[in-house]
């Protein structure tokens, strides 16, 4: 029912991408992990979903960290879940791998009409890219369309802070100057 993609490396080991990925249809294999053709089929689209067919026959020790995460989302893509849960999925990554992985699981949700729940601290690309926010503050839980907690000023309210405030016409976090 659910795929989880975690931020933490994986073990050493010598599976290759492919190897790793296939990982993702054991729920579904018999007893000795033989795949069917169509088994195949579905590793292959998850390869051409994330575009990282051209890692296919990579150690994973190989993958730069946003490789591996592109891998790993593909991984869940091969499980096939109605719901995927990522934790951080862009923590070691630079600007362009954040935006791309986001913007990855975005057309992901709409084109395989899957529930894709993502713990992140980028409340920026959150803000932009989530149809619906789950916010968590000390004091409570607010959730909501990214459109109504902007009119609610629940999003104002998430930091604390003289040093950054938020633009409602930008739709993000500003640094205040002083």
């Amino acid at each position: 029912m659910v795929s989880l993609v975690l931020t933490e490396r994986l073990p050493d080991s010598s599976l290759t991408v492919f190897e790793l990925v296939a990982l993702g249809r054991q729920p579904y294999t018999n007893w000795i992990g033989y795949l069917t053709t169509e088994d195949l089929l579905i590793i292959q689209a998850a390869f051409e979903k994330t575009n990282t067919e051209h890692l296919m026959n990579s150690k994973c020790f190989e993958l730069s960290d946003g490789q591996l995460q592109k891998i790993l989302i593909a991984r869940a893509l091969a499980q096939n879940t109605p719901i995927i849960v990522l934790d951080e999925p862009t923590a070691h990554l630079d600007l362009h791998h954040t935006i791309n992985t986001f913007s990855l699981l975005k057309n992901l949700a709409s084109e395989f009409n899957k529930t894709i729940i993502v713990s992140t601290h980028e409340i920026n690309l959150a803000l932009q890219l989530a149809d619906e926010l789950w916010l968590m503050t000390p004091e409570k839980f607010i959730t909501g369309s990214t459109d109504k907690l902007i009119s609610n000023n629940a999003v104002n309210k998430l930091f604390a802070s003289d040093l950054i405030s938020f633009n409602k016409t930008l739709k993000q976090f500003t640094i205040n100057n002083s």
